[in-house]
Parts: structure tokens; C-alpha cells; sequence
């Protein structure tokens, strides 16, 4: 069994920015658990907006428009809470969190409070498919690992709203046309174009595909299908693709190098 540290070729410490669609928010709150439960500090944040976890994603979140307050008050708890959610403001309506700007996730890191800081980085309304709008992704200059997912629950279904986000620039993206059957060769043509999943990363982030929602058999061979169309691809910028399930007890089933 693979961890999502040995997956995500993580090393002692750094800056992990989740984009794409398709199981951030589970792989971001899986993935801190994962590193937290053996003591080390971890901060879930995100650039965009994030439902507020449950208790059992992260309970201890702290909510405050200024930096200095909020690295004082998780400097205060970290102790007995090494996975801490923080977020500059809440929208109670909606039951979410606002992030941060870049700049904000670059001095949190810098105060070498936390060991990691996880980032949802990206948004796509619960869909599991999205191409990016021109504003996004929002990613830490500091990123060092990126994760880019796609959530193979949206393969063979049609190219619209109901099952990608922004269908319109994942059709232009993909050379599809609206409401034509998503193909695994679409969904690779998004992860390797340059205005696609991994648009704007840092030069010197690793990029990783992860390929989620794994949890049946025909999922499961779409994505093998999708990882060796990328493997033929040159000059990706990935390091590799992971198949997995997020829900699962384990996360990583499948991995291939590119």
C-alpha cells in the first residue's frame, strides 16, 4: 500500500496547491491527516473559497483578516492541534470560508510555522471535470508540489454543465463539442495544454496527475487508458500520474512515471 506522501513524492516539508476538479477538498483533508497524525504541523487553506470542514476533516479552524493575529493564535494551539484550517473570513449563508491572496500563503509559509500548508487552489462547484477560466488557477508563488485532478466519474458522460465546469472552455480546450461524449484522450489533452489543468504553475513546482474517483472497474481502466496517453505525450512538465480514490482507506492505487 502506497502512502499520498510516497504518491505525491513528498519530502520533510513544503507548499502542496490542489487544482482541477474532481476531489480536492477530500484529497487535501485526507492528505493532512495523513501527515499531522504523526505530529506534524499542517495548515489546510485555499486561494478561492472552501465549504468549513466538519470536525472530523479539521477541528481547529481559525478565522482572521490579519496575518499577524492569525499566526499568533495558531501558534498558541499547534501544539495539541497540528492540522489547522485558516481562512481570512467566512460567508455564514453559504457555509464556506475565503482564502487567502498568494501573497498571504507566501508569509504564512515564511513564518516557518507550519511544516506543510496544503491549498485548495482552484474551484469547480463539485463538478468533476473543469478547464480554467482565464483569472484561474490561484497558486502560491511558493508552491513546490502540484496536484492537478480530474475525477474520472465524468468520462463518457456529455460535455456540458452538469458534469464540467467552465464546458465551454473544456470543449475548446479538448477540441470537443459541446455535449459530445468526454473521452479519455479529451481529458488528457486538459491536463497537457498549456491553458489546461496545470496553467500557471511555479517553474519549480512538481506537477502530478491524479486521477480520482477510481472506485469502479470501467473508472478504474479510464484512467489507466488516460495515464498512457499521457506517458506518450512529450514535454508534459508532469513527474507522474497517480489513479486513486481519495475515499478510500487508500488513496493511491495506481502509479505511473512520465
Amino acid at each position: 500500500m502506497v502512502s499520498l506522501r510516497e504518491g505525491l513524492m513528498l519530502g520533510e516539508g513544503g507548499v502542496i496547491s490542489l487544482v482541477g476538479a474532481g476531489g480536492k477538498t477530500s484529497l487535501m483533508y485526507k492528505l493532512a491527516h495523513e501527515l499531522s497524525i504523526t505530529g506534524e504541523s499542517v495548515l489546510t487553506t485555499t486561494t478561492t473559497k472552501i465549504f468549513e470542514p466538519e470536525p472530523d476533516q479539521s477541528s481547529c479552524v481559525i478565522v482572521f483578516d490579519s496575518v499577524t493575529r492569525l499566526l499568533k493564535k495558531a501558534g498558541g494551539v499547534i501544539n495539541n492541534h497540528p492540522h489547522i484550517t485558516m481562512a481570512r473570513d467566512r460567508l455564514p449563508e453559504q457555509g464556506k470560508l475565503i482564502g487567502f491572496e498568494t501573497e498571504t500563503i507566501n508569509t504564512i509559509w515564511n513564518s516557518h510555522l507550519f511544516r506543510w500548508i496544503i491549498v485548495e487552489a482552484d474551484g469547480a462547484a463539485g463538478h468533476p471535470l473543469k478547464a480554467p477560466a482565464d483569472h484561474e488557477p490561484v497558486i502560491p508563488d511558493c508552491t513546490s508540489c502540484l496536484v492537478g485532478l480530474a475525477g474520472l466519474s465524468g468520462i463518457g458522460r456529455p460535455l456540458n454543465d452538469q458534469w464540467v465546469f467552465r464546458p465551454g472552455r473544456f470543449a475548446e480546450l479538448a477540441g470537443l463539442s459541446r455535449n459530445a461524449a468526454i473521452t479519455e484522450s479529451a481529458v488528457a489533452d486538459v491536463f497537457t495544454h498549456q491553458n489546461g489543468i496545470f496553467k500557471n504553475a511555479p517553474a519549480q513546482a512538481l506537477r502530478i496527475a491524479f486521477l480520482n474517483q477510481a472506485d469502479t472497474p470501467g473508472n478504474c481502466a479510464a484512467g489507466q487508458r488516460i495515464a498512457r496517453l499521457l506517458t506518450e505525450k512529450v514535454n508534459t512538465g508532469m513527474k507522474r500520474v497517480i489513479i486513486g480514490q481519495t475515499r478510500a482507506d487508500s488513496a493511491v492505487l495506481e502509479i505511473f512515471e512520465l
